[in-house]
């Protein structure tokens, strides 16, 4: 019965992610400054205080909804959160769509065996291990490593903003799709090498390259952003979303770009694949 329920509730999100997509196509893209809706916090650029995370908050692998408890967005503590305000939440600050501000928490529901309309959870539940925490993380260490997966690993992420080859027309570095997938493919054969647990199922792969892909569809790649964003899980004030489609990030548009990175991922890792084969034989 459960997976019926999950075929038709795929059904319905993706024929709603469908006809989103149509509408962006044909309606005027928002303007800047007009990101966020009124009313809600980050409107113009103005978000809520930040505080870093206390003693006994609950924090997850997800840098996006750990700043958004840090702004107090969600609730503070991390704790107690209902599937629907995570939704709501991930809407209105990064202008995902409704289809895919309603899917994930809904796959987190179901994930950890709750209901997305009546439950709620605590952020370090997200980091439940292989459900989409997964290891070779470009910002937290493998699980192997590091038990708390709410802390975010400087090394790695220094390592990957300092990867970046692409230019803003302001100057700034810009992380490029061909610059995650090169660090994705370091970071898998570096943790498939040191990691003696190490597993990565292939709706791992696409969950990393779809968080990699945030970074390049939320924030444009945009390096100064993403140092702020990614080391002190707070939303840099005056920032607003890159998406300005008026119905937000639809699969549609964002699996565009993740299998472009995973792709590319792929082609970084064959040669090492293809070299280790001619050793072994």
């Amino acid at each position: 019965m459960g997976a019926i329920v999950s075929l038709f509730q795929n059904i319905y999100v993706f024929s709603w992610d469908a006809i989103l997509s149509i509408i962006n196509l044909i309606t005027p893209s928002l303007k800047t400054g007009h990101v966020v809706p009124k009313g809600y916090p980050g409107e113009g650029g103005k978000w809520p205080e930040y505080i870093a995370p206390k003693d006994g908050d609950s924090r997850c692998a997800c840098p996006a909804l750990n700043a958004l408890a840090n702004h107090g967005i969600l609730p503070r503590d991390g704790r107690n959160i209902s599937f629907k305000d995570m939704n709501r939440a991930c809407n209105t600050a990064y202008n995902f769509s409704g289809s895919f501000s309603y899917f994930v928490p809904n796959y987190a529901a179901n994930m950890l065996k709750k209901s997305y309309s009546k439950d709620t959870f605590d952020l370090e539940e997200i980091s439940l291990h292989n459900g989409i925490e997964h290891d070779a993380s470009l910002c937290r260490q493998d699980l192997y490593f590091e038990k708390d997966q709410g802390k975010p690993h400087l090394p790695y992420i220094n390592e990957l903003l300092s990867s970046a080859t692409g230019k803003s027309s302001d100057g700034s570095p810009l992380l490029t799709i061909d610059d995650l997938s090169r660090y994705s493919a370091k970071r898998r054969m570096e943790a498939k090498a040191s990691n003696p647990e190490f597993s990565l199922a292939f709706i791992h792969k696409m969950f990393g390259s779809s968080n990699s892909s945030t970074l390049l569809t939320i924030f444009g790649g945009h390096v100064p952003s993403l140092r702020t964003f990614l080391t002190e899980e707070r939303i840099p004030e005056g920032w607003e979303s890159c998406i300005k489609a008026r119905k937000g990030l639809t699969f549609a548009r964002f699996n565009l770009t993740v299998f472009k990175v995973e792709r590319g991922t792929g082609k970084y890792m064959k040669p090492v694949e293809n070299e280790s084969n001619k050793r072994t034989d």
